[in-house]
């Protein structure tokens, strides 16, 4: 049996010549190229535009804050800050009080030390009454009390204070003299002459007379030439 003949194809079509690019791709590479140059640095080293993608998101910022944990809620409104505030607070006015206290009760004992008084000092007070007053049966008495308030709380001289009595009232004379008792340091010198002197005893109820009149004869003891002290 002879062979078969074989297929015969059909000639291909001659191929077409490549011709010129048209002027829109022309516009397109220049814009691709243009935007290749702007991303190229003038040292010829590509540099990298980090995308958003990289960037630290603000949460992530946030998380890394080291006063973030203070804004944690303990429970309904109260976050930690309050609490440590609160705390600081209160150890603040603990120590205030406890200071406030120390001041209050502390007692300088040198200040209210009281020396050994085993002498006794006598002055010689004698007052000149005025005219309007020389009738008062009751002035002696009102005087003695009125001696024995103004020393026994005299801030310098309570202390000391003894007892006052009436030596003599001359009617006739319009005199009344008293004698003070005072409680003092056997030798001690500085005492006697800063603190338990006559000028002392004498300035204390001159003031007392100026500062408040005797009820019933008001111008007793206004005159300081009324009033004679002697030891």
């Amino acid at each position: 049996m002879p062979p078969a003949p074989a297929a015969v194809q059909p000639p291909l079509p001659p191929m077409e010549e490549a011709g010129p690019p048209s002027p829109g791709h022309e516009l397109e590479l220049s814009v691709l190229e243009g935007q290749l140059d702007e991303r190229t640095p003038l040292s010829g080293v590509a540099r990298v535009v980090p995308s958003r993608a990289e960037e630290p998101c603000p949460a992530q910022a946030n998380q890394k804050s080291p006063w973030r944990s203070c804004n944690r809620i303990l429970f309904g409104r109260f976050k930690l800050w309050m609490l440590i505030a609160s705390i600081f607070l209160v150890l603040i006015v603990t120590i205030i009080v406890i200071l406030c206290l120390i001041r209050g009760t502390y007692i300088d004992e040198d200040e209210n030390e009281i020396p050994e008084l085993s002498s006794n000092k006598t002055f010689l007070v004698m007052l000149k009454i005025p005219e309007e007053c020389v009738t008062e049966e009751e002035l002696p008495h009102l005087l003695l009390e009125r001696l024995t308030d103004v020393y026994s709380s005299s801030p310098a001289l309570s202390r000391y204070f003894t007892s006052v009595e009436i030596v003599d009232f001359r009617g006739e004379n319009a005199t009344v003299s008293y004698q003070l008792q005072f409680g003092v340091p056997s030798e001690d010198d500085s005492f006697m002459k800063y603190v338990m002197n006559g000028e002392l005893v004498r300035g204390i109820l001159l003031q007392d007379f100026h500062d408040q009149n005797l009820l019933g004869c008001e111008a007793l003891g206004l005159d300081p030439k009324s009033l004679l002290l002697s030891d």
